[in-house]
């Protein structure tokens, strides 16, 4: 291969994608062209065309930098190529790539600037290209924050219409047929006589000349994926249980560990005494790791046997040591000189307030574990001139990076192997897993080392959902809510978790007030607050982050207020609502529940709205109070995400989102004794049970211009919209979680 033409195909897709993110900040760097990472490796036959699609002897294969977490991403990012290159969905074969500055995720800029995702002012737009700017430079190679459809919508559809326009300039060098007279179908190049050249065998010529990067997408009158229900790529191994997930995977002479860490995050280990593990059977070594101790054994099971075995000698925790000292902190945050953000202040507060009677709240959100049930686990094997690292993770170039820090190594001779993941709710952002593979596998040079966590002691050493507090105070007047006011405090979740990458937060931590003071309403008078509270325990990214806890406190005092005004639920907020799109989704989700017909006695219907991630939702929750408990009957769902990929999907991924949701709000908390996480595996960390799910009917809107993701949005509004429906059908206003601890659940 020429060297002009791998130039060529390096300068590529960056560069068209930066010039369509219109920034005019740093304009010569942010053009500047990205490697293409697969011209490595790349074989003498094959093409990489862009940084995402290789074809070769073995057909097309597509470089999905997202990871998939169960989001069905593998799938979606697969459907994005084939729709314009011309393939069907199974004959796209997807691999994770190695990591690289050329896979940064150009849509998690939106989450991360400090304006509503309803501003499209160009004071905002020129923000969010900076935010990108900033990306860019970083090599942001994160799934999170429901971007990876935003992020691929544009971005991976353009490759695979690069793919096939090169491709059939290849084909026209190759015959002389000019191109204006070829055409793509299943893999192939149309010959005008009916002839067909496949991609494979046009590859090699593919791979020496310039890409065509003068293309138009396809219009969505020609789609034939994209917005129709697809099979997932893994829907076969995941029904018949045949899918290798990370903690699966194996290498060769490896042997297992597992960890032993202070139960007191961030506390210091004074000493150990393993003299009753060393003799126990198939215990090879016990090494120190920060914080604990490593034991290695000829299996997972005889590791974790030995590790409880040890007595050990633990320092005391950073943080309080029992859950009054938390929530006092929240409380005691709540003054002028720990305001993180005043976003919103509209109308004159203060004067309204003193003008009617003021009805106020405190609210409570806990701690929660991310507990996904695949278990947390990495392989690494370090030798004197490179390291390998097996693992499902959503950060493979903060991986790739601490590894080469702690071995040594340059970055390009550590290997991150991304593995399929068994869940994750934001747990796999973390990689202290990673970290403490290295520091066993390098006492072991050369031998692949397989750290597994028990399920106790992930959940011990679990950065859980930040606990968070919210006093709200607010009036009416003539029957509609006149004055709202609410003040949110909580830890940095942002701070704490770059932290741990030796990243500073640059400014005020938007999670705070996220999915409170960014919600389209018209109230006249309306203030939103966020207090940065003292760092606590160590806290992370949890399913939706700030508005996972947020949605709960704005929706509840809005409903609140409305309930005082003597006002109906549902069109008051309509009435309240001043985003056309948003209001599109309240009208939906009130004519999918039939809102206002008769439930019955003990029943009681609640709604709920929250923006997040520019997504807005609705939803609808229906009870009735029985003898045994609160029973939830049905929960209608309505959001809008400018397009649906897969409607089958996007239902599964609202459902799972709504159950995710009130299963946490039901039942779900972490709490701290004596500087130790009390509960430890799911008998005390209860999700909702498979008698307790309810009918869920969804609805995807498609109103909005940009693309959005859906993972994370119906979260929010779940358990504000049962806490509503709870008041509605007992006149028991439920204002902390869990509201277990209120009533009783069928």
């Amino acid at each position: 291969m020429g060297r002009a033409a791998t130039i060529a195909r390096r300068t590529f897709l960056i560069g068209s994608i930066a010039v369509a993110g219109g920034v005019a900040f740093g304009t010569y760097m942010y053009r500047r062209p990205g490697e293409n990472p697969l011209m490595t490796d790349l074989s003498a036959d094959g093409a990489a065309i862009t940084p995402y699609v290789r074809i070769d002897a073995e057909g097309v294969t597509l470089i999905t930098p997202r990871t998939d977490l169960g989001q069905g991403a593998y799938s979606m990012q697969a459907a994005l190529i084939a729709e314009e290159l011309d393939i069907e969905l199974d004959q796209v074969k997807v691999d994770p790539g190695r990591p690289s500055p050329a896979y940064y995720n150009t849509a998690l800029s939106e989450e991360g600037a400090p304006f509503r995702s309803t501003d499209d002012s160009f004071m905002a737009e020129s923000v969010r290209g900076v935010m990108d700017v900033l990306m860019k430079f970083l090599g942001m190679q994160v799934t999170g924050g429901s971007t990876s459809v935003p992020d691929g919508y544009n971005k991976l559809r353009m490759a695979g219409a690069v793919a096939r326009e090169t491709l059939k300039a290849a084909a026209s060098q190759q015959t002389g047929v000019p191109v204006s007279q070829l055409k793509t179908g299943n893999g192939t190049v149309l010959m005008p006589d009916g002839t067909t050249l496949t991609y494979m065998a046009l590859a090699p010529v593919a791979a020496k000349i310039k890409p065509v990067t003068n293309v138009e997408l396809r219009d969505p009158s020609e789609w034939r994926l994209i917005g129709k229900p697809m099979q997932r790529h893994d829907i076969v191994a995941k029904s018949t249980g045949t899918l290798p997930y990370g903690v699966d995977f194996r290498v060769d002479g490896m042997v297992y560990a597992t960890v032993k860490l202070n139960p007191r995050q961030g506390g210091a280990m004074n000493g150990y005494d393993a003299s009753a593990a060393k003799t126990m059977r198939g215990v090879k070594q016990i090494v120190p790791v920060s914080g604990g101790v490593g034991v290695v054994a000829d299996n997972t099971w005889r590791a974790f046997q030995a590790a409880d075995a040890m007595t050990f000698d633990w320092g005391e925790a950073p943080y309080p040591a029992e859950m009054d000292g938390h929530w006092e902190a929240l409380s005691n945050s709540f003054n002028d000189d720990q305001i993180e953000a005043r976003n919103r202040d509209d109308g004159d507060v203060e004067a309204a307030l003193a003008e009617g009677e003021v009805i106020a709240a405190e609210y409570r959100a806990p701690y929660l574990a991310h507990a996904p049930l695949e278990p947390i686990s990495a392989i690494v094997r370090v030798t004197d001139d490179r390291a390998d690292v097996w693992t499902g993770t959503q950060i493979p170039r903060f991986v790739q990076s601490n590894v080469a820090r702690m071995t040594g190594l340059d970055a390009e001779d550590v290997h991150i192997h991304v593995l399929y993941v068994g869940g994750s709710f934001g747990h796999r952002l973390e990689d202290e897993v990673v970290k403490q593979a290295v520091e066993i596998a390098r006492q072991m040079k050369g031998t692949p080392v397989k750290l597994v966590y028990s399920r106790e002691e992930d959940m011990i050493h679990d950065f859980p959902r930040q606990i968070a507090m919210a006093r709200g105070q607010g009036t009416v007047k003539d029957g509609k809510v006149e004055a709202y006011d609410l003040g949110i405090a909580m830890p940095s979740v942002i701070a704490s978790q770059m932290g741990r990458q030796n990243l500073s937060l640059p400014g005020p931590d938007t999670q705070i007030i996220a999915g409170a003071w960014d919600q389209p309403f018209a109230i006249p008078h309306y203030r939103m607050t966020g207090y940065r509270a003292p760092a606590l325990a160590p806290i992370s990214s949890w399913r939706s982050v700030g508005a996972s806890s947020n949605g709960f406190f704005h929706d509840c005092f809005l409903d609140e207020l409305i309930v005082a005004a003597g006002a109906d639920p549902l069109e008051e907020r309509i009435r309240l609502m001043w985003h056309d799109n948003s209001r599109k989704v309240l009208e939906a989700v009130g004519e999918m529940s039939n809102w206002g017909s008769d439930l019955g006695p003990k029943s009681g219907r609640g709604v709920a709205f929250c923006m997040s991630f520019g997504v807005s939702t609705a939803e609808v929750v229906e009870v009735t109070d029985t003898d045994d408990g609160i029973r939830i009957d049905k929960v209608y769902v309505a959001a809008e995400v400018g397009r649906v990929i897969d409607p089958v999907n996007f239902d599964n991924l609202v459902k799972g989102g709504v159950i995710w949701g009130l299963g946490h709000a039901m039942n779900c908390e972490i709490t701290y004794s004596d500087g130790v996480a009390e509960q430890t595996n799911f008998h005390a960390f209860e999700g909702m049970r498979l008698y307790q799910c309810p009918q869920i009917e969804v609805r995807g809107l498609e109103n909005g211009e940009k693309i959005r993701g859906i993972g994370e949005p119906p979260v929010p509004p779940a358990a504000p919209a049962l806490a509503n429906a709870i008041y509605a059908a007992t006149g028991k206003r439920i204002r902390e979680m869990p509201f277990n601890k209120h009533v009783d659940f069928v």
